[in-house]
């Protein structure tokens, strides 16, 4: 009889919000993923690339001209050169980034630290690993680093900090400060560390965002992820990279060959042309998504929700407890989805120990206009 290496994992919440939403007609402001196509020119691009007879086997690190694109990219943003050769690895998605990083890493009786709220695919990577996750509450309401928590679980036993900045589901923001008092942290510690930065050019009010590739001290122990999905609107694509050191990116790639051995050709292909001949198209990313999240909480500001802006991503966390106090935060959910026609994500699942008062449900904003006000009427009439 099958004994499961995952016996607590079942259908992910996204998919279950994003059936309901489709069973029930509702708008799908649940999963993260716009109503929007990317770049004309990038499409176009791949059409090309597929014609031109780009459809074999790329390099297992990555097609080369997408990591020198990336690698240009990191210096013209963070400031840090990286070897293109040694340092970027290409891979179909984030997720599996952040998969074969754990398994490169974690080995039996190892522990990782995790911050609640954390995105669900850490956990399961770590156990299939033969690792133990060991989950430090973030503050709120802020969603802030809590120090003596974090120092509280620090153990001889601990191997991996998975950093999430912007981070999903509350789109908090780690300051550089605080990278400092990490660094300082695990200075003469043997911790490595993961830093899930998927969101990294959805950063908004002008604020810089924070990343690991540009503190020295900690680079030199990490695993930098980010996403082509998330940032040029495509994440059907499937496409992403971890950038590391040498050594580490050694140890990545070990793993990396025998998952998926590399990624879709002619998608990387269209990425390095778009990347080389549109630069702008990261630089321009802030202000596309901030008239986005103003449209919408500007839409809700007359709602029974209650909520602050987010500071970064394309989710916006708010409070129903003035409007539904007896509905935990995925009964809500299904509700809003049922009787008001908007599906969203309940924040609780993204815990091992939901705080009981918990009243916050999150909503994705990387829609259409129209979209958004549909669904913001709506809501208003909850």
């Amino acid at each position: 009889m099958l004994t499961s290496k995952l016996p607590h994992v079942g259908t992910t919440i996204f998919t279950r919000m994003s059936q309901l939403a489709a069973e029930t007609g509702a708008l799908n402001l649940s999963q993260g993923f716009p109503d929007f196509d990317g770049p004309q020119a990038l499409r176009d691009a791949v059409g090309r690339h597929i014609a031109a007879g780009h459809n074999q086997y790329a390099a297992m690190t990555g097609l080369p001209a997408l990591r020198e694109q990336v690698a240009a990219k990191i210096a013209r943003c963070y400031g840090r050169s990286v070897s293109a050769d040694t340092e970027v690895t290409i891979t179909p998605g984030a997720t599996q980034a952040i998969f074969c990083a754990i398994q490169a890493l974690i080995h039996p009786g190892d522990e990782v630290i995790v911050f609640d709220p954390s995105y669900d695919s850490y956990e399961p990577s770590v156990e299939l690993a033969g690792g133990r996750c060991v989950h430090v509450p973030l503050a709120l309401p802020d969603f802030a680093i809590d120090w003596q928590r974090l120092q509280d679980a620090l153990s001889p036993c601990t191997r991996l900090i998975i950093l999430n900045s912007p981070h999903n589901p509350s789109g908090a923001l780690i300051a550089r400060a605080e990278l400092d008092r990490l660094a300082a942290l695990i200075r003469e510690r043997d911790i490595y560390l993961i830093s899930d930065e998927v969101y990294e050019h959805l950063v908004f009010d002008g604020v810089a965002h924070a990343s690991v590739l540009a503190h020295e001290e900690l680079y030199q122990r990490a695993f930098v992820v980010s996403s082509f999905g998330k940032t040029y609107h495509v994440t059907g694509w499937k496409t992403g990279y971890v950038v590391a050191p040498p050594a580490l990116t050694a140890e990545l790639r070990k793993v990396h060959q025998y998952v998926s051995f590399c990624g879709v050709t002619p998608l990387q292909w269209a990425l390095a042309e778009f990347m080389s001949e549109h630069p702008e198209h990261v630089e321009e990313l802030p202000a596309f998504y901030q008239s986005k999240r103003d449209l919408f909480c500007d839409l809700l500001a007359n709602s029974r929700f209650r909520f602050r802006r987010t500071s970064g991503t394309y989710f916006q966390l708010v409070d129903y407890s003035a409007i539904r106090p007896d509905l935990d935060d995925v009964a809500m959910a299904e509700w809003l989805t049922r009787e008001h026609g908007v599906a969203a994500i309940p924040v609780s699942v993204f815990y091992r120990q939901p705080p009981a008062e918990l009243r916050l449900v999150r909503f994705c904003f990387a829609k259409r206009e129209d979209t958004l006000r549909q669904a913001a009427e709506k809501l208003c009439a909850v």
